[in-house]
């Protein structure tokens, strides 16, 4: 009985703030993003995947991947497993209900939950190259020709060939000219 109060206790403290964010989050390996599979709590509180706890293991010295201590050997997380095999969430493409410890092999299999997270990468990464800086540094240059800046070598490239490609001014050829010679220098 004292090993369960003592099991919930660690339980709720893992959950801290990052489970007022995400409620689900204290379910989440912090190794493969996961849902808790096997869930093993180390000597210093943590809790990992059975199997991502195993590669942690494999260095010589190995450390909590979250913490940074000295890493060992844990114990089954016993009132964890039990939550996760008693919590419902749904599905982000489907909509369908499902217990946690069912959700990691349907997401897995789900063709809308794919598509969803296709979504998400284009939505992260479109145009990102394009997209100036906000914070000028020695690697960002500003547009020759528009007001734009904070491009790095790549993206003013891209947003000269895009939006300045067709203009006579001949600072879009200089600009052109210098920035294949800044790359080709660059590549040897």
């Amino acid at each position: 009985m004292a090993a369960q109060q003592q099991d919930r206790e660690s339980t709720a403290q893992l959950a801290g703030p990052a489970a007022e964010a995400d409620p689900l989050g204290r379910f989440t390996c912090p190794v493969c993003l996961e849902v808790y599979e096997k869930p093993v709590q180390v000597p210093c509180g943590h809790v990992f995947c059975s199997a991502c706890l195993q590669e942690c293991l494999k260095p010589k010295k190995p450390v909590c991947g979250v913490c940074r201590s000295a890493l060992a050997p844990g114990v089954r997380a016993v009132e964890l497993e039990r939550q996760i095999e008693s919590t419902e969430t749904s599905c982000h493409g489907c909509r369908k209900n499902f217990f946690l410890s069912k959700i990691r092999a349907h997401v897995a299999t789900c063709s809308k939950y794919q598509n969803y997270i296709m979504e998400g990468v284009k939505a992260t990464t479109k145009d990102a190259s394009l997209q100036p800086r906000n914070i000028p540094n020695r690697y960002t240059f500003p547009c020759p020709y528009c007001p734009e800046k904070n491009f790095d070598q790549e993206g003013l490239v891209e947003h000269c060939k895009l939006f300045h490609s067709t203009d006579t001014k001949s600072v879009v050829r200089v600009t052109f000219f210098l920035l294949n010679f800044i790359m080709r220098k660059d590549q040897t």
